[in-house]
């Protein structure tokens, strides 16, 4: 059977929603889940900008909040409740091997070519043949067929995690020993003009100036006083402004949302980096991991290079300029070339 997207493979979320709905069991329920704040993100997801338009997130209810609703059932409650009861065993299952975190890079790095993220896949003790590997591999989420019908939308090869978790550790050490490179980015951060939260008012009272423009043109269609020939092209004209409006407000509030960001991280390491310089070489994996997360805000990888891109610019963008760049170079199956970016 195909799945409700004509797919011959069901994706597991799909099929895990199912299994899940009580509504197979004769009772449906309204109001499983509600908006919330939006959560905080590494890096936007994928297609995504990182300060959606809707600036929030679904949160789970609890199930006595729940509105019940009966409708006619398709399985047995006694069927329902041991499926119930296999993915709780399942879970636990689950949570028993996961033990926090794995990988030092996760949930920072990014395919270049198709925009989704990659994550950490141990190697199987079939590729293992009988040898001890003490390393996994970052895999493209596009490159596994399952999660897409049945066909991969993306070739980009893998990388071996602690090849690629050294070089990125190195690149970060390079930056909290620039004492002078932190203080500088700090200072001109906190000593840009703030007049994007001005302008921002202004477009908004645009958008509603045109919104009520829009009510009003339409009242007049839907009474008679306006004919379809000038209508159309009114309302055209004015929803194509709206739109503009909308997206210069995106750019100012994901603009905002860098400054803040950015001006919290290097606060943060201006101060932290000068307590750690001197240790770097002996920090453990958490320390690692938190200090590769306050600097670096995406990984991107690429068939052909790997591009660090930093909360905080390199010395070249400071003083404006994109075209130098630090490159390290190494093999993994093929050349990979570390390069630094602004964030």
């Amino acid at each position: 059977m195909l799945s409700p997207r004509k797919k011959i493979v069901w994706d597991r979320s799909t099929v895990w929603g199912i299994l899940k709905n009580p509504a197979y069991k004769g009772t449906a329920a309204f109001g499983k889940t509600r908006a919330g704040p939006l959560r905080p993100r590494l890096r936007a997801q994928h297609g995504r900008l990182l300060q959606p338009r809707r600036a929030v997130s679904t949160y789970d209810r609890p199930i006595e909040e729940w509105t019940l609703i009966p409708v006619p059932a398709l399985v047995s409650e006694a069927v329902y409740e041991a499926v119930q009861n296999q993915l709780q065993e399942n879970r636990q299952r689950a949570r028993q091997g996961q033990r926090g975190a794995r990988y030092l890079l996760q949930g920072l790095l990014v395919c270049a070519q198709c925009g989704y993220a990659y994550y950490g896949k141990p190697v199987s003790q079939k590729a293992k043949k009988g040898k001890k590997r003490d390393y996994a591999y970052y895999r493209c989420i596009g490159s596994d067929a399952f999660r897409f019908g049945g066909e991969r939308i993306c070739d980009n090869g893998q990388v071996r995690t602690d090849l690629l978790e050294q070089k990125v550790w190195e690149e970060v050490c390079d930056l909290l020993q620039d004492q002078q490179r932190l203080r500088q980015e700090y200072a001109r951060r906190l000593n840009t003009p703030q007049t994007e939260t001005e302008n921002l008012a202004t477009i908004q009272s645009q958008q509603g100036k045109i919104q009520q423009g829009m009510a009003r043109l339409i009242d007049s269609y839907a009474e008679g006083f306006v004919q379809k020939a000038e209508f159309e092209p009114r309302i055209t004209r004015l929803r194509e402004r709206l739109l503009e409006l909308e997206q210069q407000v995106q750019q100012i509030q994901d603009q905002e949302a860098l400054q803040a960001e950015l001006q919290i991280a290097i606060s943060r390491v201006e101060e932290f980096g000068e307590k750690v310089k001197d240790n770097l070489a002996e920090a453990d994996w958490l320390m690692r991991r938190e200090l590769i997360r306050m600097l670096v805000k995406r990984v991107e990888i690429g068939k052909e290079e790997i591009k660090v891109v930093f909360r905080i610019p390199p010395d070249h963008d400071i003083s404006g300029s994109d075209e130098n760049s630090m490159q390290h170079c190494w093999k993994s199956g093929f050349a990979i070339t570390i390069k630094h970016h602004a964030g």
